[in-house]
């Protein structure tokens, strides 16, 4: 049953065992334990009721609100089914179970349930298509940057090699604005099998790297194209970019290269525009 939202829990004591799954909630408490996952905020907690409904591998398993932020999201949290608990405290309360001043108030538990993976991803996708494959990205701040990036521009997946760090995280999350939880993505694998599988789907690989061959603005129009980039500060390794086209973002001269999710946000408007998804 969904739509009609759960029954709210009043909790007074922070070491009530029904909350002890919120107990100063850190990224590398719950990342990779069971597939869980901490959503922040009323946006993202609005992101993780649409996943959840969208059955697509994201569920919700507990929500934490702060009482005085209660009748703000009344809204999103009907949109819960209403198996998932509603946990109510007040605000000493509320910090004493997250372990930090949290003034947004809003938390929720999601878990990782069957997600797809890239081979999933990759059969799904419509025949015009616009994908962003990522090679070890250590940095959670830019991976959700490019996320929110992906989300702006209607990417359809965004496909990250094994060593990328996980997407998942708490303030990849919180800096994505929950688009972690609406655009398909898969983190598997080497980026050289991910590139041989882009070319057997049939995409036009394009690697941003400042010493790319073609203008970015001069990229031509393909009905499947994929963006590859890079780690913060390498790029790309010699050997992807001798196997792939690669393009180049023109500015002024002094700079080494931009911040890998503002480069990705612009070139992903170009390609975007050029092939019409935006």
């Amino acid at each position: 049953m969904s739509g009609s939202g759960a029954l709210r829990i009043h909790i007074s004591d922070p070491a009530d065992p029904r909350v002890a799954g919120f107990m100063s909630i850190k990224e590398r408490d719950l990342t990779g334990r069971q597939g869980l996952f901490i959503a922040e905020g009323t946006v993202v907690l609005r992101m993780l009721a649409a996943a959840h409904a969208m059955g697509r591998g994201i569920v919700a398993d507990a929500i934490l609100i702060l009482e005085n932020r209660l009748s703000g999201v009344d809204e999103i949290l009907a949109a819960f089914p209403a198996d998932v608990p509603v946990y109510v405290a007040a605000a000493s309360v509320f910090d004493a179970i997250a372990g930090f001043n949290m003034h947004r108030g809003v938390l929720a538990i999601g878990r990782r349930d069957g997600m797809a993976g890239r081979d999933a991803l990759l059969d799904a996708v419509a025949p015009d298509a616009l994908v962003l494959a990522a090679c070890g990205i250590s940095n959670h701040d830019n991976l959700g940057s490019m996320f929110r990036n992906a989300a702006a521009f209607g990417v359809d997946a965004v496909l990250m090699d094994e060593t990328s760090c996980d997407p998942m995280y708490r303030k990849a999350i919180r800096v994505s604005v929950g688009s972690v939880l609406s655009v398909p993505f898969a983190r598997e694998g080497s980026i050289a099998a991910l590139i041989d599988q882009l070319q057997a789907k049939g995409f036009a690989i394009w690697g941003l790297s400042p010493r790319g061959e073609t203008e970015l603005h001069d990229i031509p129009p393909s009905p499947r194209t994929a963006l590859l980039v890079g780690t913060e500060g390498e790029g790309l390794p010699a050997a992807i970019l001798s196997s792939i086209r690669t393009a180049r973002i023109r500015q002024r001269p002094g700079l080494d290269s931009l911040n890998v999710a503002t480069a990705t946000g612009i070139a992903l408007h170009q390609v975007a525009r050029i092939n019409g998804f935006v």
